[in-house]
């Protein structure tokens, strides 16, 4: 397999077992692919976007969860400006099969193996 990819996953807080789940479906051994997650764990009490900032610099691209919890996380839509900003790779995905929210100034995909695979492989 390839050298691992630092990857940063932007989501709401409400999407965690989402971004659990994603984190989960890199580690199945038949995956096509293996990253490593540099999404925040938990909220910083002072001066997260700078170490958010930093965690990003450090990611080969960003994965967007994208959810009707987007609308309204004010931390998420900071962290995509950020990885713009970065001029990072951004692959934004449904994080549910039956939400299919649109957010601005991101191209959305299904969620799949074949869809994060070769957004990997393209860092």
């Amino acid at each position: 397999m390839a050298d691992k990819k630092i990857i940063f996953v932007a989501f709401a807080i409400e999407d965690e077992r989402q971004r659990d789940f994603l984190k989960g479906q890199s580690l199945l051994t038949s995956s096509p692919f293996e990253y490593v997650d540099m999404s925040v764990k938990e909220e910083y009490e002072s001066g997260w976007k700078d170490k958010v900032r930093i965690r990003i610099k450090k990611s080969d691209g960003v994965i967007v969860l994208v959810s009707k919890n987007s609308l309204q996380s004010s931390g998420q839509k900071w962290e995509i400006q950020c990885a713009k900003e970065e001029s990072k790779k951004i692959l934004a995905i449904w994080a549910y099969k039956e939400d299919r929210t649109r957010l601005e100034g991101v191209y959305t995909k299904e969620w799949s193996w074949e869809n994060i695979r070769d957004f990997i492989n393209s860092l």
